[in-house]
């Protein structure tokens, strides 16, 4: 029940959002349109190796992960992570579909500048059938995510 669990999470900390129920999408441009949602509002979070640490790196589903930029904010050698590497973290999400949320668990948080540019943002809540909605203003107040420019 990730959903639930997410729901429950922001509710007890005030935040107003909106959940979208979609058919079955993987991929971010999937999922855009299959929840009608801009690419450049939906986040999309890619597991990344920063020092063999697993990190977070969020950014809109319309931009695509810069490595070498990455690098370079973090000051430290990152990889992208296998499913493997990271699936056990998330026991209650769906692998590929967890919440940008990386400090329920343990996980650094790092967020492209370019996801702000929008007041809103939608992300996955734990499936491949649901997204949540919210002001991003809410989301960086909760999240509290490190900012990197690191999007091409």
């Amino acid at each position: 029940m990730p959903l639930q669990q997410l729901k429950d999470y922001l509710d007890s900390n005030g935040v107003r959002y909106v959940t979208i129920s979609h058919s079955p999408a993987f991929s971010a441009q999937q999922i855009a349109e299959s929840a009608h949602v801009s690419g450049k509002e939906l986040a999309k979070t890619v597991m990344v190796k920063a020092d063999g640490q697993l990190a977070m790196a969020v950014l809109p589903a319309s931009r695509t992960v810069n490595f070498d930029k990455l690098a370079a904010g973090l000051g430290s050698e990152v990889d992208i992570a296998t499913e493997s590497e990271f699936e056990d973290r998330f026991p209650d999400c769906e692998v590929g579909a967890m919440p940008p949320f990386g400090g329920l668990y343990g996980i650094d948080l790092y967020v492209d500048p370019s996801l702000a540019e929008d007041e809103e943002i939608a992300f996955n809540a734990g499936s491949h059938t649901e997204l949540i909605r919210l002001a991003f203003a809410e989301f960086e107040r909760l999240a509290e995510p490190k900012f990197v420019d690191f999007t091409l």
